[in-house]
């Protein structure tokens, strides 16, 4: 069966993103389909998406960075270089594994499709 994951790594501090917020929205959509936050381990409890839910189409997640790197004492600048990253991507096959995981720091990230 298909799933959404996703891991937020803190490359600045070298530890994994606990309590991060992520929404995810499907493009088209006003409302998020779903808002979770990273656990210690910088992931989320369980699947973002899977089951009937998990459908080929365009998908966008939200990443609040500026937030979490603020709340874990980060001196950011007003406005902030990365507040909400957004990574849009699709979703082709829903039998498969989708994971996407963000590694961050103030100035940077990066993505991929992971596994």
């Amino acid at each position: 069966m298909g799933r959404l994951t996703t891991h937020v790594l803190d490359t600045a501090s070298g530890r994994p993103a606990a309590g991060l917020r992520i929404e995810l929205f499907r493009m088209g959509g006003e409302s998020p389909l779903k808002t979770i936050r990273t656990n210690a381990d910088g992931r989320a409890d369980g699947p973002i998406l899977e089951g009937d839910d998990f459908a080929p189409g365009q998908y966008e997640l939200r990443f609040h960075a500026g937030d979490y790197l603020r709340a874990n004492g980060a001196a950011l600048p007003d406005p902030a270089f990365l507040d909400v990253i957004p990574i849009r991507f699709g979703i082709a096959d829903a039998s498969a594994h989708y994971h996407v995981p963000l590694l961050l720091s103030p100035y940077g990230y990066s993505t991929y499709r992971g596994s």
